[in-house]
């Protein structure tokens, strides 16, 4: 059974003002919702459509789908703790401050990054000298390069859907958020995230990476938060050396992952966790 085209709404088409789109056309009804501009900066369109209320588990994979024809990459999204209209009803994202994925090099990215993180510091005991260099063993300051590519075991795009409705049931509160990017991984630079900016100020680096995890990987950004990431992995890595690699990548792309997160806090003892593991998060102080 052919689905309803249906015309897509005049706030829709607002994100795309200004670009050379083409037709775009939807197949999925839509709840209530609107388009928010960023409150930073001076952006000629809007970067977000937002729903007024939680989405439902079944609708991320029907606009994954229709992806092709109308544009907009779909996002479940999560509100900061205790305020929920931050970041997205309350339009706090800068497109203006972001430059194109496309301007950068994920190797050079991820080897820039490690090098900061790896760096003698002598300002805090608990991170500096050798017990800063053992978190990253057997590495130690030297960036290992790009972890290599892994087959999809499944289909990236329903591996997303499933785990994005996974998402959407473990956090019913989360709601739906639509941004007009030719693929996943550049949605969070069309909207202008900020949510890792004690990383990095130019959002379009983080894409970058991801662009990258799509192509090997087979990642999806399937939901994000005031400063979370969550992605689908149709191909993560099978074996503790494999992991080790990917787990590098990891610790540069996102330090706090380690830094802060469950013991014990090495690259190492995180790489563990990536063995098989069909998603993974990530979250910036």
């Amino acid at each position: 059974m052919t689905s309803q085209r249906i015309e897509m709404p005049s706030d829709l088409l607002e994100l795309f003002a200004g670009t050379d789109a083409g037709p775009r056309t939807l197949s999925v009804p839509l709840p209530a919702g609107r388009a928010v501009r960023g409150d930073e900066g001076d952006a000629e369109r809007p970067s977000l459509w937002l729903s007024d209320d939680p989405a439902s588990a079944a609708l991320w994979p029907r606009l994954r789908a229709a992806h092709r024809q109308s544009g907009l990459w779909p996002m479940l999204l999560d509100g900061y703790d205790g305020e929920p209209s931050r970041p997205w009803a309350a339009g706090e994202f800068w497109p203006d401050a972001v430059s194109s994925p496309a301007e950068h090099d994920p190797d050079r990215l991820l080897a820039g990054w490690w090098a900061a993180q790896t760096a003698p510091y002598d300002g805090d005991d608990h991170l500096s000298g050798e017990r800063r260099i053992a978190v990253t063993a057997p590495y130690g300051r030297h960036w290992p390069g790009l972890a290599p590519a892994v087959e999809p075991r499944v289909t990236p795009e329903r591996h997303a859907d499933h785990w994005a409705e996974q998402l959407s049931q473990a956090q019913p509160a989360m709601r739906l958020g639509l941004v007009a990017a030719e693929r996943g991984s550049d949605a969070l630079a069309v909207l202008g995230w900020q949510g890792a900016i004690n990383h990095t100020n130019d959002t379009a680096q983080l894409c970058a990476v991801l662009r990258s995890w799509e192509e090997r990987f087979g990642v999806r950004v399937i939901g994000v938060g005031f400063a979370e990431l969550y992605l689908s992995v149709a191909a993560p890595p099978t074996h503790s050396a494999e992991a080790l690699r990917v787990a590098a990548e990891h610790f540069a792309f996102c330090p706090d992952n380690v830094w802060q997160g469950q013991r014990p806090r090495t690259v190492a003892g995180y790489a563990d966790r990536l063995v098989d593991a069909p998603t993974w998060a990530f979250w910036w102080d």
